[in-house]
């Protein structure tokens, strides 16, 4: 039987003998120099005292005088603290910071290196090649060159997208979409903006620094922000040709559509009545107001005679086969169909859409090609103007990729997208297929959304999975509780190889053994737990990296932006109790005809019970 050879004690003795004169000598040079620089520091001169293993002990029997006459003993013992205190840090901090850069980067992680194309250096040469005016500026600042993620865990380099990518961003609510993500896009942005949203807290942040860099339109039609009218939109203006009516017409139908995947005859019938309609209004110089009256009254023949003048005979022949047909089919088409336009029965919103000579017209294709900022404000739920908002930033879009086009095919300076609460006030039924050329237009679409099943609910889980697909870039934040797709971005992450010792012991002794397992990088458990404030960066071509966003309260000055936000929610606030004291003056029963404003509509359809009515903004 073999016993199993240990250390002798005898035999660490030298090694000892070495440790302790190491440790003497060192704290005698720290008391030696030490000393001397604190009484050099007092006055006393630079005199050195003999360097011996005793100094310490003269210091302690002789005190300070006896090494460094004349020199105050405070200054002496201060100085010797000095020295030993900035030798300990020089050695504590370097090895704490690399030990926290150890094990806070998770293995398998994309590092700067890999991530080189998104650091300053690559990001700006990137952008130089994409953008003519700005190739030979000797100095470009940051927000020149891409779009800000954050930095990367955990000490940087900050990561920047370039202006070709298009983003999709799935976080939980409040885990950062608006202040990391949404805020610093809009106040970066060099180009033309375009921001929907269902709350206001983006536009009050962001309003007074886009005033002072060009024109801010506010389209607030539900008093979202309580923004005065000082604007109306053409709806009708792109409904000329039969794309652009039957694209209107797919944002209202989905807008009341759970599913653009799951049509059932009544939603398809419904859009090609409208398509109709719409077209019938654009070509025969028709208002909003005429085109609801059409869908009042089935029987009115106006709208067939119209696109029969316009020489659209098939489309004229199609809309007179429906009102014909069987009368509970009619009706069903066009009950439907009022359905979805229901929105524009509301004078404050169908306002927003009709002339008026007393505010200016926005002009989607002027405001691709400058710097000014549109923010589309609507609620969601019933009575939404979610369809009026996605025709709106639709035309918006399409008006930047024909600029491009005018422009040699792309748009420089670039345009921003922020669709906040896409799959609530947004529905852009094709927005999948619109991302796939988007950014090579230099338009650079960001999709905020709560959860992927939130967007498949809304494009279906082939649009949602061609969404996916199209973003060249995908940030994923905390709060994401869908035990699927979790499941499937871990394994998009990737796996690692975990090495694991195993010992084993018997009587002849014991053996050590390495094995190695594949594990995930990132486990499903903690992409759901990830903190607040971070996201997972999804790069086309580069491995997965944890980010940490950049809220823009935490930037240079916050502090200015933060006080224009303030005097921007007292006004909110100022004109939010102006209509609601407005709206208690017409307190009673029974019910009253809406004020006047949109002369035209059929009547009773502004018919309101005021007890029952909601009050402004509610």
């Amino acid at each position: 039987m073999s016993a199993k050879a240990g250390l002798d004690p005898r035999d660490m003795a030298p090694w000892a003998i070495v440790a302790l004169v190491v440790v003497a000598l060192l704290a005698t040079g720290g008391v030696w120099f030490g000393g001397t620089l604190g009484a050099a520091l007092n006055g006393a001169g630079w005199h050195t005292p003999d360097f011996s293993l005793g100094l310490i002990a003269t210091l302690a029997t002789e005190g300070t005088g006896g090494l460094w006459p004349g020199a105050s003993p405070i200054a002496v013992y201060c100085g010797i603290i000095l020295v030993f205190g900035g030798a300990t840090a020089a050695v504590v901090i370097p090895a704490w910071m690399i030990f926290s850069r150890a094990s806070s980067k998770t293995k398998g992680l994309a590092g700067p290196r890999e991530l080189a194309a998104m650091c300053p250096a690559g990001i700006e040469q990137r952008a130089r090649d994409l953008r003519p005016s700005i190739k030979n500026e000797p100095n470009l600042h940051p927000d020149e060159t891409g779009n800000l993620l954050g930095d990367l865990d955990p000490n940087g380099p900050e990561l920047r997208s370039s202006f070709e990518d298009v983003e999709l961003d799935l976080m939980a609510p409040r885990a950062g979409k608006s202040t990391g993500i949404a805020v610093p896009r809009v106040l970066r942005a060099r180009g033309a903006v375009l921001l929907t949203s269902n709350k206001s807290d983006v536009y009050t942040v962001t309003r007074a620094e886009r005033e002072k860099i060009g024109k801010v339109w506010t389209f607030d039609p539900q008093a979202i922000a309580h923004s005065p009218r000082e604007m109306w939109w053409d709806m009708l203006a792109d409904c000329k040709t039969i794309e652009g009516a039957r694209r209107l017409a797919g944002h209202f139908v989905a807008s009341v559509n759970d599913d653009a995947s799951k049509k059932d005859f009544w939603i398809s019938a419904a859009q090609n009545t409208l398509t109709a309609l719409f077209l019938s209004a654009a070509r025969g110089n028709a208002s909003v107001i005429d085109l609801l009256g059409w869908l009042a009254d089935p029987a009115d023949r106006t709208p067939v005679d119209l696109l029969r003048d316009a020489d659209m005979i098939a489309m004229a022949d199609q809309l007179q086969g429906t009102v014909r047909g069987a009368v509970e089919t009619r009706d069903g088409i066009f009950e439907t169909a009022r359905q979805c336009v229901a929105c524009l029965l509301d004078p404050e919103i169908a306002a927003w859409v009709t002339p008026d000579p007393r505010v200016p017209e926005f002009r989607p294709h002027e405001h691709a090609i400058g710097r000014d900022t549109l923010f589309l404000l609507s609620k969601d739920g019933g009575g939404s103007a979610a369809g009026v908002i996605a025709g709106l930033a639709d035309a918006t879009l399409r008006a930047g990729v024909i600029a491009a086009e005018r422009m040699g095919g792309r748009l420089d300076p670039p345009m921003t997208a922020v669709l906040d609460e896409a799959a609530n006030v947004c529905r852009i039924s094709d927005l999948p297929d619109l991302y796939s050329h988007l950014g090579s237009r230099g338009i650079n679409v960001v999709t905020l959304l709560q959860s992927y099943r939130q967007g498949a609910r809304v494009w279906g889980d082939a649009g949602m999975d061609a969404l996916w697909s199209a973003a060249t870039i995908k940030l994923l934040g905390a709060g994401l509780d869908d035990a699927d797709f979790v499941d499937k971005v871990s394994k998009l992450v990737g796996q690692q190889d975990v090495k694991t010792a195993s010992y084993s012991k018997s009587k002849d002794g014991g053996s050590r053994s390495v094995s190695y397992r594949l594990d995930p990088i990132l486990p499903p458990d903690k992409i759901r737990a990830l903190p607040k404030g971070t996201a997972l960066l999804l790069a086309t071509g580069i491995r997965p990296a944890l980010i940490k966003l950049r809220p823009w309260y935490k930037e240079p000055g916050a502090g200015a932006i933060s006080a224009a936000a303030k005097a921007e929610v007292q006004a909110i606030t100022d004109r939010a109790a102006r209509a609601w004291a407005g709206s208690g003056n017409a307190v009673g029963g029974g019910v009253e005809q809406m004020p006047p404003g949109l002369p035209g509509l059929p009547e009773g359809a502004l018919m309101w019970n005021k007890e029952t009515a909601p009050g402004p903004g509610a």
